[in-house]
């Protein structure tokens, strides 16, 4: 990416707000043509002050210094304030905009990016990015005004002088333009090494636990050290090529003053130019090479930027393969449906695995208001078909319908809202329990809610909660237990009073006892509604109106307990595998 494409991608965000960008630009111009305006106040000061000796005249120069200083800063102030305030406020706009792009994205993308790495670009590049736009761009711009500015002044006091340093400019600028291609690219590689570094610390943090439970503390903290080193090994090689082209800019500038200055004070001994026109000149040049090297430093830094907003606009181009909906009013007030769901030679292999059909040729009926329990081996797909219905996928092949009209024609939120889901592994957010149970339901009132826990069983003990319903539960609920939490997903679920729902082994984290009241709590919750359950409990099996037996993405049987026991090996095998030993330790408890 270009540094003109960087700024037609940034336009979008920065075009809300030209008044500001406006206002910045007049500031700048203003504090800029006072810069330089002080060259002439440095060459009434010498001329009148110093050289004719005029104490009345010196006096002058310096309070008209002092004058064009206090307006300098009172322009620096404004500048510095809206640059800095549109630097924010843009940065604000684009990391709301990945973020909301982010939360739209197919679940296929996360399978090959990981969350790492995008939270680098959400963070660490938008970061960067603010400190370009708030910082260096202004810089940018303020040294090209004084080049341009110092340069036309150079030319009024002395022509000779001034053909020199045009023709000095040129060796300046080079080592910027040869040396920025190379800088610009070690940025980007040095943005992603860090996003690695991110990556692996997050995950290892995600999983301390299995770290420690298996002592591979020291083997995590050298591969850490290894990712550090890489990306430390990247950095150096960046920071080095900077550090050369800024020496090189700094050696080349005042090499280039100092012939200026022999030139320049012979012409003055000889007689052909005042000490305040060497004076002024001097200020100018120096002003052109402060420029000069302001704009090679802040040239790397937009190389760096350059890179961050590709990795960024990388992400907010991706497009999501299924359109999701924001929640429209109108598609909230939609009334939901009967929930009767059929899957027709309904095909589909997971994109990463194009080659392995996850589901193959399947039909299945689940009428509306029945329970439907999928059992079979690891890998038959039911997970799956869950996720299809929620139309995280598409199938490749055949349709699935929902009240007779095929998923891919029905809006994603008002699908998703009439189905509630209570997983294997629930997903609780770091807030408190009235967060997390009312996410289900987000305009629910405290009542509502502790109906709700009260009906999966949870509300016991969460009173006993350091602070109740207001106790914050940790990082994805560290702070329960595992049957704590498939308690709080149930609360939500219920919460939700769903049209569909999705049970995936939602009760295998319980003990017997709870689970023998979450049982209770579910049936009073499946009554009248479609239910889809994944399920090796016994209980939970034998209460579904019908089981489907699926092995390798087909279905081969379905019938009830008692029948398939009968008609299907499989199924008896699984029974006797994972039923029989559950029946002879079926809780007591009435």
């Amino acid at each position: 990416m270009s540094f003109r494409q960087m700024m037609l991608a940034l336009w979008q965000f920065i075009r809300p707000y030209q008044k500001t960008m406006f206002a910045a630009g007049v500031a700048l111009v203003f504090t800029a043509g006072i810069t330089l305006s002080i060259g002439q106040g440095v060459k009434l000061l010498v001329d009148r002050g110093l050289v004719a000796s005029s104490s009345e005249a010196l006096g002058n120069a310096v309070f008209m210094i002092i004058g064009l200083a206090l307006l300098m800063a009172i322009g620096t102030y404004a500048r510095h304030y809206l640059v800095s305030w549109l630097g924010e406020r843009v940065v604000a706009d684009l990391r709301k905009a990945v973020f909301d792009h982010i939360v739209t994205l197919h679940p296929s993308y996360f399978e090959t990016n990981r969350s790492g790495e995008i939270m680098s670009r959400l963070t660490t590049d938008t970061t960067l990015l603010q400190h370009i736009i708030g910082t260096s761009f202004s810089m940018a711009l303020r040294s090209a005004l004084m080049f341009i500015g110092a340069l036309i002044l150079l030319l009024f006091t002395n022509l000779k002088l001034s053909l020199m340093v045009l023709l000095g400019v040129p060796l300046v600028l080079l080592p910027i333009v040869l040396y920025g291609r190379r800088v610009r690219k070690l940025s980007k590689a040095s943005q992603d090494s860090i996003a690695d570094v991110g990556s692996y610390a997050g995950e290892v943090i995600q999983h301390i636990k299995t770290v420690q439970s298996y002592t591979q503390e020291n083997a995590e903290m050298q591969a850490f050290g290894r990712e550090v080193e890489t990306a430390f090994n990247v950095a150096k090689r960046r920071i080095r090529q900077r550090s050369l082209l800024i020496a090189v800019v700094i050696l080349l500038m005042l090499a280039a003053v100092s012939g200026l200055l022999w030139v320049g004070g012979n012409d003055m001994i000889a007689g052909r130019m005042t000490a305040g026109d060497l004076a002024a000149f001097v200020f100018y040049a120096m002003l052109m090479g402060s420029a000069v090297a302001t704009l090679s430093e802040v040239y790397s830094e937009l190389q760096r930027a350059t890179g961050a907003t590709e990795r960024l606009m990388d992400l907010l181009h991706v497009e999501a393969q299924i359109p999701v909906s924001t929640g429209a009013d109108a598609e909230r007030s939609a009334a939901p449906g009967k929930g009767e769901v059929a899957f027709r030679e309904v095909g589909f292999s997971y994109p990463a695995r194009p080659d392995r059909p996850a589901i193959h040729h399947l039909n299945l009926d689940v009428p509306a208001g029945q329970s439907l329990a999928l059992v079979g081996p690891s890998g038959a797909g039911k997970s799956t078909l869950l996720e299809l219905l929620q139309r995280f996928y598409d199938p490749q092949s055949g349709q699935i319908t929902l009240d007779g009209k095929d998923l891919r024609e029905i809006d994603t939120g008002t699908l998703r809202r009439q189905m509630a889901v209570v997983p294997q592994q629930p997903a609780l957010f770091t807030a408190d329990v009235w967060y997390n149970i009312r996410y289900g339901k987000p305009d629910a009132s405290d009542a509502e809610v502790i109906a709700a826990a009260r009906a999966a069983h949870a509300h016991e003990f969460i009173s006993q909660l350091p602070e109740g319903y207001d106790s914050h539960l940790g990082e994805q609920g560290t702070r329960l237990s595992g049957g704590q939490k498939q308690r709080i997903a149930i609360a939500r679920a219920i919460l939700k009073d769903p049209t569909i729902l999705l049970l995936d082994e939602a009760t295998s984290a319980l003990d017997a006892e709870s689970e023998y009241h979450v049982q209770q709590a579910l049936q009073t919750l499946m009554q009248g509604r479609t239910t889809i359950i994944i399920a090796h409990r016994l209980a939970t099996i034998l209460h579904a109106d019908s089981i489907a037996v699926l092995e390798r993405g087909q279905l081969v049987a379905q019938g009830n307990h008692a029948e398939l026991v009968q008609a299907s090996p499989l199924y008896k095998r699984l029974a006797d595998l994972q039923f029989r030993e559950a029946e002879r330790q079926k809780p007591l408890v009435e």
